[in-house]
């Protein structure tokens, strides 16, 4: 009897000691946030097309077909790598790829090196080129003579003020070489010198 109640007894010590001893709680590890990637060129470019202007102060064009839709890319000759800055100048003419576009109405324009964009409206009337409803200049209107001729947009500023006539030095500076293949030919076999900086989408 006295064996049975010793033994009793050293299982009731025993339980208590395990009730009382600190228990480890499970260690939890966080991952750490990992941000975004920032887009590469192609997908910045891809997603102002999802974008359109805002009739600032001129109504939106049609979404009509001009004899100047398609896209256009550049390559500006200059040395001097663009720095980051919190507020680079618009339109602030660099070197390197710029792509613009011109589609229906709507007028895209993007610089890939630094990731600066832009959109806006446009009419085309005779040999005159007017650009309107840039967020950046939203109450000034640019007006260009323009040239389209294998395959180069030539564009003469006659007036605009946009960003204290950056745009205009930007978009007149050198021609903008057509993505669009020449003829049916060359779009299906897509052997066709095509400029640099054209993606398949542009075609």
């Amino acid at each position: 009897m006295k064996k049975q109640i010793l033994l009793l007894l050293t299982a009731i010590l025993l339980l208590l000691a395990a009730a009382c001893s600190p228990q480890s709680s499970p260690s939890t590890t966080s991952n750490p946030s990992v941000s975004a990637p920032a887009g590469t060129p192609t997908d910045i470019w891809n997603a102002l097309f999802q974008h359109t202007p805002v009739p600032w102060t001129t109504p939106l064009p049609p979404l009509e077909p001009t004899i100047l839709d398609a896209t256009y890319v550049k390559i500006n000759p200059r040395l001097a790598t663009p720095f980051p800055c919190r507020r680079c100048p618009d339109y602030a003419l660099e070197g390197g790829l710029w792509k613009f576009s011109l589609s229906k109405g709507v007028f895209r324009i993007y610089y890939t090196m630094n990731g600066w964009r832009s959109l806006g409206s446009y009419a085309v009337s005779e040999d005159r080129l007017y650009l309107f409803n840039d967020p950046y200049c939203n109450r000034e209107t640019g007006i260009y003579k323009w040239k389209l001729e294998d395959g180069s947009l030539t564009l003469t500023e006659i007036e605009d003020p946009c960003s204290q006539g950056l745009r205009a030095a930007n978009l007149a500076d050198q021609p903008w070489l057509s993505c669009t293949p020449p003829n049916v030919e060359a779009m299906i076999t897509d052997h066709w010198q095509k400029p640099h900086g054209c993606d398949p989408k542009d075609s």
